[in-house]
């Protein structure tokens, strides 16, 4: 596995090597020894799928409140999609910038993104899937959202958005006074 910065502190992408031969590929979805340093002393407590049927469809932006804040590594199984994590960090120098790449089963890339984030995604295949390792319980009082097409966070979304959900579509929008996550 090599770990690439990104242009956000703390926000990573994993490339995996795909072992293939006329069977198939192989690759690792995680591991400890070679992830160990990012994940620190949290450990991973759930890990979640997701199949979204629609190309364009955008799920997001989702996050968790202290101190149930989370670390997420996000990986695309089946299709491909593109990934976006926002910096919502109370002070960080890159607050409401975002970063976004394209994660498939065949690159095999593994966003990991830290607390302090929220994340989403738009669907640029039919039929794709997602797994999440989480280093926190999801936490339904503790969930927070941004809604994806804000306009002060002017997210590039590469397809016009659409089949968002009423939840993710009816967030608030950010105002002046959303001045980040105090972590």
């Amino acid at each position: 596995m090599k770990i690439h910065r990104t242009p956000i502190e703390g926000l990573l992408l994993v490339e995996s090597t795909l072992q293939t031969d006329e069977r198939g590929f192989f690759t690792r979805l995680y591991c400890q020894n070679e992830l160990g340093d990012l994940v620190g002393e949290r450990q991973i407590v759930q890990i979640n799928q997701s199949s979204t049927r629609t190309v364009g469809a955008v799920r997001g932006m989702h996050y968790q409140h202290e101190p149930h804040a989370e670390m997420k590594l996000v990986r695309c199984i089946k299709g491909k999609v593109w990934d976006v994590a926002v910096d919502l960090r109370a002070g960080s120098p890159t607050f409401l910038n975002w970063h976004a790449e394209e994660l498939s089963e065949e690159n095999a890339h593994m966003m990991v993104i830290p607390e302090g984030f929220a994340h989403g995604f738009q669907v640029l295949e039919r039929d794709s899937e997602l797994v999440y390792l989480h280093t926190t319980f999801y936490t339904p009082s503790a969930e927070g959202c941004v809604r994806p097409t804000d306009p002060e966070l002017s997210i590039a979304w590469p397809l016009v958005p659409r089949d968002l959900s009423d939840r993710d579509l009816n967030h608030p929008l950010l105002t002046s006074e959303f001045t980040g996550l105090v972590l």
